[in-house]
């Protein structure tokens, strides 16, 4: 099958989220298998991609200009839905993958052009669809989670298949020392503000923040004010490559404010026995499972310590935590064989309901 996972939201390396990381494994994995895989998604100024699309943009006139610098055809446009008819010239896709990001106005302007379109529920923000979904009935709906399809299925009365989001755990499983509190993505809407307090409650206990997302001024100037003079945080930039962070990691803090749904971060720890702290919200009860502890999103700054020292200080806890969650990473759900099997089965049957419908 030629197959395109379209999404408004920039893409590897412009941006780094959950999202993006399952997009691009997948994709490594459809290809592997033999498919034709592209990716459309929107586009920022930012780097070498940003100004050479921007320049290739007013030279060609196109809404979507072509680069592989992720192994394969990334197709990027200011809005991804003005882009649909340029990937459908260059490509000819049998079946369109709409995900995150004005999902369902990216899902009509494929469907506009007569391509059957899947849609992969990333997120639970009702209000960035873009289109009203109640045009999109008689779609077939993917979702990340259980808890992304219940949602759903109790506001929306769309049914889902869940496919958790897709790992290649060669590129996270690592032998760890064991030594730092890692915490990924620094931003407000992941715990930024709890993540500091509790580094300034424990100063004993060495961590690694590292950026993922892109921080605005502000946000970076708060960020850099709440660790002035916290000698036991050290920063990271965005990496593609999390094995150095996670060969440090004792534990991985996921104490979001956001409704996640998933966590992609704690089931990458698992990978390597890491335990994970987090907040019990959303996704995240599904993606850390027994492998870790969870608080409620109301939790004090006390419990929020009291959790993270029985971690780092009580080692028959957290060697059992830790023996789990390797377990837990290797539930079914996870199998990738399995996860991609079960894509291919759904985008097939989208792309003949087409060939159907020509016949």
């Amino acid at each position: 099958m030629n197959i395109v996972f379209a999404s408004a939201h920039p893409y590897l390396p412009q941006i780094a989220g959950g999202s993006q990381s399952n997009t691009h494994e997948m994709t490594r994995e459809l290809l592997a298998r033999g498919h034709e895989v592209s990716v459309l998604a929107g586009l920022t100024l930012d780097g070498w991609i940003g100004t050479r699309s921007r320049v290739l943009m007013k030279l060609s006139r196109r809404k979507a200009i072509c680069d592989r610098s992720q192994g394969y055809p990334v197709f990027r446009s200011w809005f991804a839905w003005e882009g649909a008819a340029d990937v459908v010239r260059s490509v000819a896709p049998d079946v369109i993958v709409a995900q995150s990001g004005k999902i369902l106005r990216v899902a009509k302007a494929f469907r506009d052009l007569g391509l059957p379109t899947v849609i992969y529920l990333h997120n639970v923000e009702f209000e960035d669809h873009g289109e009203p979904i109640e045009d999109f009935r008689d779609a077939i709906f993917l979702a990340n989670s259980q808890f992304t399809a219940d949602r759903y299925q109790d506001a929306c009365g769309i049914r889902s298949t869940v496919i958790n989001p897709l790992f290649q755990p060669e590129r996270y499983k690592v032998a760890s020392r064991r030594e730092r509190v890692l915490f990924v993505n620094p931003h407000p809407l992941k715990g930024v503000d709890l993540a500091i307090a509790l580094a300034r409650a424990c100063p004993d206990i060495p961590f690694d923040f590292v950026e993922s997302w892109t921080l605005s001024n502000d946000q970076r100037s708060s960020l850099q004010q709440g660790m002035a003079g916290l000698g036991n945080v050290t920063l990271h930039p965005r990496t593609d490559d999390m094995r150095e962070h996670y060969r440090r990691a004792r534990i991985v803090l996921v104490p979001s404010r956001w409704e996640e749904t998933w966590g992609r971060i704690a089931s990458e720890a698992h990978y390597s026995g890491i335990p994970v702290l987090g907040t019990r919200i959303g996704g995240l009860t599904e993606a850390v499972g027994p492998g870790g502890i969870l608080l409620p999103p109301q939790a004090e700054l006390s419990e929020w310590v009291e959790a993270l020292r029985s971690l780092w200080e009580d080692s028959t806890l957290y060697e059992t935590l830790s023996q789990v969650a390797m377990r837990y990473a290797e539930r079914p759900e996870l199998d990738r064989t399995r996860q991609i099997d079960q894509m291919e089965e759904i985008l097939a049957k989208a792309a003949n309901s087409r060939a159907v419908e020509a016949a």
